[in-house]
């Protein structure tokens, strides 16, 4: 069936002018000129057969018949927008935004990167790095990882790879010392690095009988990759995942000079709920624990 419908372009300056009551505003919003805002809707009003504005010197007025247009205009506006955009979330192709840990994306994520975009070249990964934690929902994000215990309300959370955390420093650092390293209870006698909240060497020590222990200031480093370069070049300790530091720690740049390990702390995948039902999610998600589960794996 035919329909006698105006321009879609005429209609969305409409809907901009009616809703700003303004040529200019509604020409700043669709990056075009005023006169082509004054053009398009000239045009719908020769196509209607009314007036849509009453033009006063500083401002301009809705009639009735443009009250009653740009009601019907701005449900179907907002119906099309809806539409398409459960469509996007059921397509796999498309932009994926991802929020990872910098430590986690050097060392974990980036030397697997290849596997996924040979086997989805259809999704484009969007993968943006911090430190500081994304909240859901709200946030402008499908999916992160994040660091800690897991322990994350709101939000769906599954384990991705579980981390052994132990003090690591360089062979110099260690051989040097003085006064000795002997045990636990004199690492504060020595620089120690600490992370953004200053709480893991607190909960390090309490691990291994010294709740009490007086944990000296030091540098305070947000980005794991930096503190974990600090003191593989020798000025000081770190406390660190010792999963993503096997090379390092196989090679000899690293040392653990104690055996005591945090093993509560982990990488999780971190999703609203109801992501999951966006099939771009599901696929990084599960390629995700795939990953994680190919223990030896080639790199």
């Amino acid at each position: 069936m035919s329909r006698d419908l105006p321009s879609l372009t005429a209609l969305r300056a409409f809907e901009a002018a009616a809703r700003h009551l303004s040529f200019t505003k509604a020409a700043a919003e669709l990056h075009v000129t005023q006169a082509a805002i004054s053009h398009q809707v000239k045009s719908l009003e020769r196509h209607l057969g009314v007036r849509l504005f009453r033009r006063l010197t500083r401002r301009l007025l809705l009639t009735d018949e443009a009250q009653t247009l740009l009601n019907v205009v701005q449900r179907s506006f907002d119906d099309i927008s809806g539409t398409v955009q459960q469509l996007s979330k059921q397509s796999t192709h498309g932009a994926l935004d991802v929020v990872l840990r910098p430590f986690f994306a050097s060392r974990w994520l980036s030397q697997r990167l290849s596997r996924f975009w040979i086997q989805y070249p259809e999704i484009t990964l969007r993968l943006h790095h911090s430190s500081a934690t994304v909240e859901f929902p709200g946030a402008d994000v499908d999916l992160a990882v994040r660091w800690g215990d897991g322990n994350w309300s709101g939000v769906e959370v599954e384990l991705l790879v579980p981390v052994k955390v132990a003090p690591v420093c360089s062979p110099g650092l260690l051989h040097g010392e003085v006064p000795p390293l002997r045990s636990p209870a004199d690492l504060p006698l020595h620089p120690l690095l600490h992370e953004e909240n200053v709480k893991l060497w607190p909960l390090w020590f309490a691990g291994v009988g010294l709740p009490d222990i007086h944990v000296p200031p030091g540098p305070i480093i947000d980005d794991t990759n930096v503190r974990v370069q600090a003191a593989m070049d020798g000025h000081g300790f770190a406390l660190a995942p010792l999963a993503l530091l096997r090379d390092d720690i196989a090679t000899g740049r690293l040392l653990t000079p104690f055996d005591y390990v945090m093993d509560h702390l982990g990488y999780y995948i971190v999703y609203p709920r109801g992501a999951l039902t966006q099939p771009k999610v599901r696929i990084f998600r599960d390629w995700l624990l795939a990953e994680a589960a190919q223990v030896g794996s080639p790199r």
